[in-house]
């Protein structure tokens, strides 16, 4: 019964982080219910779409979408498209291949220790 406690934390803290979670300001019982349902089957679409994202080839030069790349593709087209896609499509591209990079050095250094 432990063990499932940490993971059920984990995901209120996702959701909490990605979706808003803990920014409901309701009053009454219906309310609550249909923003934490809406709040808990966000991060669960957004899984999926990670879960179901290509994945890069073997070569670790871009990392795949992560969910929080993915939340902020959504925000970047459908509620602030001031910008062009193509150009939020590279900045997504160049920050994926940025934390790659980040990522293989970060394995390095802890392989030389």
């Amino acid at each position: 019964m432990a063990g499932s406690r940490w993971s059920i934390e984990e995901l209120f803290q996702t959701g909490k982080g990605q979706v808003g979670l803990d920014h409901y300001q309701v009053r009454s019982w219906t309310g609550w219910h249909r923003f934490v349902t809406l709040a808990m089957l966000a991060p669960a679409v957004l899984t999926i779409l990670a879960a179901t994202a290509q994945q890069p080839d073997a070569a670790p030069t871009i990392i795949a979408l992560t969910v929080a790349e993915i939340r902020r593709l959504l925000n970047a087209f459908v509620l602030a498209a001031s910008l062009p896609p193509e150009h939020t499509l590279r900045w997504s591209i160049w920050r994926r291949t940025s934390q790659a990079r980040a990522r293989r050095s970060n394995y390095q250094r802890r392989q030389a220790i």
